[in-house]
């Protein structure tokens, strides 16, 4: 399975192409392209708490989910706190307009009901979609490297095994993101990841000069992936990095935090 760059509309986002082959889901990773924020949020920025034009927000919302082929009026996110906690959504968790304020914490949503548009975001972090065929289920995680340390993926696809969804069934994309040419960190994240996963962490850590590591969350995420049950030609991951590529993506790191977000989309068609 691979990932894909697609234009739609004038609108650039990434698609797995195993999720389209497999039918019956909307899905996407967006870009910084084909918007109309402007400034330091040119031009498609879909981060609803950054400081961006909220009517410019909306209309790239409108023209993001139409390219991918989502509802834009049937959205359910959730306030990211680099946890591993998934929440299961219902019709309940469907908000009436997209400025509301989610009552929740959570890095993960997971879903069986179809026509509700599940959003994560990331500007470094990495969007993960999930989506079983089978059973029909969907979710979407946000891994940084807090989540992926507590295995934020992992318990995704345990969520989904409550609604009946077997890990050889389920395809799961890991969208663009900081990759480990540039994701260069002090000892606290490789600590992290060793003291949740041992020595299979460290082929993904590079040690440098000056005390300092780089790490490979990718790597990291899609072998817990495997761990998880999931067939590894059901595993797509973006060669995008976030960092290396700013006129294409929103970066944290290279921004400074000035910046908008990429949002990842999952939509079980009616």
């Amino acid at each position: 399975m691979k990932i894909i760059d697609r234009t739609r509309n004038g609108v650039t986002f990434l698609s797995a192409d195993g999720f389209e082959a497999a039918g019956g889901v909307a899905h996407g990773f967006s870009t910084r392209l084909g918007g109309v924020s402007t400034g330091i949020y040119e031009s498609m920025d879909l981060g609803t708490t950054r400081g961006d034009e909220p009517g410019h927000v909306r209309e790239n919302y409108r023209r993001f989910f139409a390219a991918i082929g989502a509802d834009a009026d049937s959205i359910a996110m959730s306030n990211q706190i680099h946890s591993d906690l998934v929440r299961p959504v219902t019709c309940a968790d469907v908000k009436r307009d997209l400025y509301d304020v989610e009552p929740y914490e959570v890095d993960g949503l997971v879903t069986d009901i179809p026509g509700v548009s599940l959003v994560v975001f990331g500007a470094d972090c990495l969007p993960v979609l999930f989506y079983d065929p089978v059973r029909r289920v969907a979710a979407a995680a946000h891994a940084g490297w807090r989540g992926t340390a507590a295995g934020i993926v992992e318990r995704a696809v345990e969520k989904m095994a409550f609604y009946g969804s077997r890990p050889e069934d389920i395809l799961a994309a890991i969208g663009p993101g900081i990759s480990r040419c540039c994701f260069e960190t002090h000892e606290d994240v490789p600590n992290a990841m060793t003291s949740a996963l041992g020595v299979c962490a460290t082929p993904y850590i590079d040690p440098i000069e000056n005390g300092k590591f780089k790490v490979d969350l990718k790597g990291i995420n899609a072998m817990r992936l495997e761990r998880a049950g999931l067939l590894p030609e059901h595993i797509a991951v973006s060669g995008d990095c976030t960092a290396c590529h700013p006129e294409k993506y929103w970066s944290h790191r290279v921004t400074n935090g000035v910046r908008g977000s990429q949002a990842a989309v999952i939509e079980l068609l009616k």
